[in-house]
């Protein structure tokens, strides 16, 4: 392709399996840093709730670094409170990066769990606010950029509205009371995709950080948790990608069974043998090391991860977890400019 894409172009097109002129460079995770936070006059603890600060924060990293993405929210506590968590925003530590916690979930056990979801979850908790911040990005730089959205995975959600160390005992002593919890979650996570790509989102990632290898063995995954993703896929309108945290070599093509447009993947998968074992067609998005190597990496170090993210088959140089926000400005123009470098196509 001799015309060179805008960045919303390239990455719809990607989605699309149309020709681009090079690997784009995004996220569909958090991907906010501090510098961008500050050169905004914006802190950190006020972007959660107020949905013209989500969205300018959300901004940043395209306006700023040339990330090919605006993406909402930054916290995994959007859902647990629309459900009833006490959710702890940390408001003294207003000179921290501190994200919000759950201060008290429903229960500690599954079975004491009574969820009431509300009638409406377009109104419910900081759906709102993210649904408002999406509109914002929208109309602010959506002819630009991809907007995208994170809803969370229907076992990283359980993981939050009891206490996740019960879940993973339960799941393989008691899967049919899991199952039956993650039923009601399916959906609380499939009208809430709904709102957001109601409310302009281009992309949902299903952020299922909670049944990596490190958690959940292959086949406790496949048999507990991969039914409810693929509800949830199957229920929300492309495109969509599927996300999981740690070691996910033994899963990557259970990842793809489960029908979303791309899966994204963080450094401990091996990113040409997943190439390998899914084949040419299937967007691997990842798989750029978010602490240890954008923290306290150097430039070179990044160049040079990209570089070989690209040569082993990644269609998208993308971060493989939510940015830590401490990324130094230089690492982040590092990573774009790598991908330019090394991503041309054709």
């Amino acid at each position: 392709m001799k015309t060179e894409l805008n960045p919303r172009e390239r990455v719809l097109r990607l989605f699309r399996k149309e020709e681009i002129d090079r690997i784009p460079v995004f996220s569909g995770l958090g991907n906010i840093i501090v510098d961008g936070l500050e050169r905004s006059g914006l802190r950190f603890i006020d972007l959660h709730s107020d949905a013209r600060k989500m969205a300018t924060a959300a901004a940043t990293s395209f306006q700023l670094y040339g990330l090919e993405c605006a993406t909402v929210p930054f916290d995994f506590g959007v859902e647990p409170q629309a459900l009833g968590c006490e959710i702890n925003f940390y408001p003294h530590y207003d000179k921290n990066v501190i994200f919000p916690t759950i201060k008290k979930n429903l229960a500690e056990h599954i079975q004491d769990i009574d969820i009431h979801v509300p009638s409406d979850l377009a109104k419910a908790g900081r759906i709102p606010v993210v649904a408002e911040a999406i509109r914002l990005l929208k109309e602010e730089v959506g002819k630009e950029v991809a907007v995208g959205a994170i809803i969370l995975g229907p076992y990283t959600l359980a993981g939050q509205v009891t206490d996740p160390g019960n879940m993973a005992k339960l799941a393989f002593k008691k899967p049919d009371m899991v199952h039956k919890l993650l039923d009601i979650l399916d959906e609380v996570e499939i009208e809430t995709a709904r709102i957001y790509k109601e409310a302009g989102a281009d992309y949902i990632t299903i952020h299922e950080m909670a049944a990596g290898g490190e958690i959940l063995s292959p086949r406790m995954f496949r048999s507990v948790v991969k039914p409810h993703i693929e509800r949830i896929i199957a229920a929300i309108p492309s495109p969509r990608v599927l996300h999981m945290c740690g070691d996910t070599d033994a899963i990557v093509e259970d990842m793809v069974a489960c029908g979303a447009d791309g899966i994204s993947v963080e450094q401990k998968n091996h990113i040409a043998e997943s190439r390998k074992k899914v084949g040419p067609d299937v967007l691997i998005l990842g798989n750029i090391d978010t602490f240890k190597l954008m923290v306290g990496g150097t430039p070179e170090d990044i160049d040079n991860a990209v570089k070989e993210a690209i040569a082993d088959g990644v269609n998208a140089v993308w971060p493989g977890c939510d940015l830590w926000p401490t990324v130094p400005k230089e690492n982040m123009e590092a990573l774009v400019a790598a991908t330019r470098k090394y991503g041309k196509l054709g």
